[in-house]
């Protein structure tokens, strides 16, 4: 039965080594030996702290120990597969020490983007036992040449943090490279680790394919998380997200402990929390910053210094939220709300890698609304409900990369190469028609590109087998290998006699073409004075300027999860939960029933109300940012039809909101809000909105169709915009159902728009729209007022102009 094996045995030497550690193997490192033994496909779920990473090694330590030596070299016996380059090299360095100190005859070594290519080039040719990892690797592993005879010895393939890879395009990349490691070693065991999930089921249907059964072992739960949330001294902003009114008590927090990870959802947000606990910073603690745009080199030193116990606290983003083992760490701050309870178990788990002891964390909710979204994670966490993620349909995008992937390494035939496929779970459905159209389009490029040579990727030999077109062409391939496709960004790099010197990290180009030369900015805690771009580079020197500017990176922003979006529906509906909330947020949810009412869980609320020389229409869905925004700027169309004039609107996780020049009261709102905006509205926006462009150019790069990277040069991101854009109106023109059209279509549905949670929203509400015309703003309007002024719309809204004056007398008004 499913996580109650028989415990296994150690063997003595591994026995001997917990002993003298005064540890003992748990019951699940017991049971993953045991299914090994048997030869079975497993999925263990454990919290952190409870040798989840150990449990996955354990099986391939035994039995590397045991093989009988050989006189010939073998190849990989475990291939372990992390999301993260950090992670992998920092198992590699935790993996180390047991192997060491029991004298095993075992060879470990990771390989990453940031491996040197002496080091990957002896890796070809004398593997190490275990190779430590990512996806990408592995789709590079796919494109190599004489990789089936690699992998043929290949006996373990141990996927890490499942639960943080499985539903995304690097998931689906990642399970077609698993599908075809299956075809190099067809008696493969595969191996998952997650963290607690809502739904183990759905990962063991991901990591193997339909006719194996996934053993499931399930983890000791571990002691419950203590997790608080800030009750500052300070009133409660009604808007922001910077968390600036706690972070005095945030550092005296900080103090107490004997290192903290200070977790926010922004790169914006850690360098503005970064530069606030430097400024509080009289104790002269040592306080470091890690996100994605630093420098890898600083990132390990950071890294480094964690592991050495050196700092007392890190400003982090998601860049750390999965499992490296830093034992020093023994409390989580999260600065602004969490989005998910999933996301928040992932982070708290960071602190007291220990299973029996509890892992310690504080919420710093950033304004009213966050207060609220906070103590609902906090509830959830402590109920065990966790988000789950629904069931994927693999990206045809992703499908052009891999069967590129395979054309490099070596030819294929279609009818195999499509059996294969159908051993990744995420394509498990594929139809016969829709793999050939992803094959026409890796071999020309699709109808209305084929005339074009550049777009010939592979071809056909005399035996029906398809081939990669050239060596330039395999090259090429194998430089743009990869699912993640960030925003265009350029080095940052210090400037010197000669042009561009040390690299710093990297910033966005759209932030950067605003700047002029002599602007100053934060970025890695210092000051930067801005002189210039050289191709790639973004020249800077060291400012000491005391107000810099401060880049807004969209970086890793969350959207609210669905399931605590619900939770927080509920909780304001509940009067008697009010009694757990600081006075002045009670007090303000009091007001707004006395005002305006509590909308009920499964409701819309929807307001209007006169306000200075505007009027306003103000909704309550609380379905998150993306969602909010694709129903404001559905709304704002059909209001500017109807001649209501529409001037702006603006959206956040809670609220909508929508200002005109003429009253909104006398509106048919369940017309307004009918679940057809989603059908002629929606494609009429979707044409014109640079949004789609900006989807074609993810799927152009994921597909191969266009390449940021050539031998010895990189595109910027003006140049890679600027093909796309041109490809992409070709293909509206001559091919409007192209398969880069359809993908990007849906890619836009799902994480651009959230098209699907929109329209549960609007199903939701049919018949269940409570308007109010009130004769002024209510309380809960007055958080998303303060935000007005960030986005306008097109149509006939563009020609109304309100002055400054105005404006700013409106925020004042509702901030007084």
């Amino acid at each position: 039965m499913d996580g109650a094996a028989q415990p296994t045995a150690l063997p003595a030497r591994f026995a001997e080594w917990f002993e003298a550690r005064g540890w003992r193997a748990r019951g699940h490192q017991l049971a993953m030996v045991g299914k090994a033994r048997a030869g079975r496909d497993t999925l263990l779920i454990a919290p952190t702290g409870g040798g989840k990473t150990l449990a996955g090694f354990l099986p391939s330590l035994i039995e590397l120990t045991e093989r009988a030596p050989a006189n010939a070299p073998r190849g990989v016996h475990t291939l372990y597969i992390s999301p993260l380059k950090a992670l992998a090299v920092d198992v590699e360095r935790n993996l180390g020490a047991p192997v060491r100190e029991m004298g095993l005859p075992i060879k470990i070594e990771s390989r990453t983007g940031d491996s040197s290519v002496a080091k990957r080039q002896r890796q070809r040719i004398h593997p190490p036992d275990i190779l430590l990892t990512t996806p990408e690797q592995l789709a590079l592993f796919c494109a190599w040449e004489g990789s089936r005879a690699y992998f043929a010895d290949l006996s373990t393939v141990v996927i890490d943090e499942i639960h943080a890879i499985h539903a995304s395009k690097r998931g689906d990349l990642l399970s077609l490279g698993l599908a075809r490691l299956g075809q190099f070693a067809p008696n493969l065991r595969r191996v998952g680790l997650s963290a607690t999930v809502n739904d183990p089921d759905m990962l063991r249907a991901w990591l193997a394919p339909a006719p194996s059964v996934v053993y499931l072992v399930m983890g000791e739960p571990g002691a419950p998380a203590v997790i608080e949330v800030l009750l500052s001294n300070q009133s409660v902003p009604w808007a922001g997200h910077t968390a600036q009114h706690a972070m005095a008590e945030v550092y005296e927090v900080i103090k107490t402990a004997r290192t903290a990870l200070v977790f926010v959802n922004t790169r914006w947000q850690a360098e503005f929390a970064f530069q606030e606990l430097w400024r509080l910073n009289e104790d002269h603690l040592p306080i470091a910053l890690h996100h994605g745009s630093l420098a890898p080199e600083q990132r390990r030193k950071v890294e480094a210094a964690m592991a050495r116990g050196d700092l007392r606290a890190v400003v982090c983003t998601s860049t750390l939220d999965l499992g490296i083992d830093w034992g020093a760490v023994d409390l989580v701050i999260q600065l602004a709300a969490p989005k998910g309870s999933s996301r928040l178990v992932q982070r708290v788990g960071r602190a007291n890698h220990r299973l029996d002891e509890p892992s310690r964390a504080l919420l710093v909710p950033a304004n009213r609304f966050e207060m609220l979204e906070c103590q609902a994670a906090r509830e959830a966490v402590a109920e065990n409900a966790l988000d789950g993620d629904p069931i994927r349909v693999g990206a045809r995008d992703v499908l052009a990369q891999h069967i590129m992937g395979c054309a490099c390494g070596e030819p294929f035939f279609a009818d195999d190469l499509y059996a294969e496929i159908l051993t990744s779970a995420p394509y498990a459905d594929l139809p016969r028609d829709e793999f050939d159209q992803v094959l026409e389009f890796v071999s020309n490029g699709g109808y209305a590109l084929k005339t074009y040579d550049r777009f010939r990727r592979i071809v056909k030999d005399r035996e029906g087998r398809w081939r990669v077109r050239n060596d330039e062409t395999a090259l090429r391939h194998r430089l743009n290998t990869g699912a993640i496709v960030g925003v265009a960004v350029l080095n940052l790099r210090l400037a010197n006699r000669y042009g561009g010197g040390r690299k710093i990290g990297e910033v966005e180009e759209w932030y950067v073409e605003g700047l002029t030369p002599g602007d100053t900015f934060i970025f890695a805690g210092e000051v930067w004075r801005f002189e210039g771009i050289v191709n790639i580079d973004v020249l800077v020197t060291r400012s000491a300027s005391k107000e810099p500017k401060i880049p807004s990176w969209g970086g890793s922003k969350f959207p609210l999860s669905t399931y605590l979006a619900k939770r927080v529906r509920k909780l304001i509906h509940d009067e008697d939960a009010w009694r757990r909330l600081p006075d002045d947020v009670r007090e303000w949810l009091e007001a707004q029933k006395e005002h305006a009412g509590i909308p009920g869980p499964d409701d819309l609320q929807v307001e209007t109300f006169p306000h200075g020389r505007r009027f306003f229409l103000q909704c309550y869905p609380f379905e998150g940012r993306l969602a909010h925004t694709t129903l404001a700027m559905l709304l704002t169309r059909r209001l500017d039809r109807l001649g209501v004039g529409p001037v702006g609107f603006v959206a956040n996780d809670y609220a909508v909101c929508i200002w005109a020049l003429a009253p909104m009261d006398h509106l048919d709102f369940d017309a307004l809000f009918q679940e057809d905006m989603l059908g002629d509205d929606l494609e009429a926006w979707l044409e014109e909105s640079v949004l789609m462009k900006r989807a074609f150019r993810q799927c152009a790069l994921i597909s191969g169709l266009i390449e940021r990277r050539a031998r010895g040069q990189e595109k910027s991101g003006r140049q890679v915009t600027f093909s796309s854009d041109l490809i992409y109106d070709v293909l509206r023109r001559h091919q409007p159902d192209h398969l880069l059209l359809r993908c990007a279509r849906a890619d836009a549905a799902t994480g651009l728009l959230d098209i699907g949670r929109l329209g549960d929203l609007l199903s939701r509400i049919k018949g269940r729209i409570r308007v109010l015309n009130l004769p002024k703003l209510s309380p809960f309007a007055v958080p998303i007022l303060v935000e007005i002024g960030r986005e306008r719309v097109p149509g006939q809204a563009q020609e109304m102009i309100i002055e400054a004056a105005a404006l700013d007398a409106l925020v004042e008004e509702a901030m007084a």
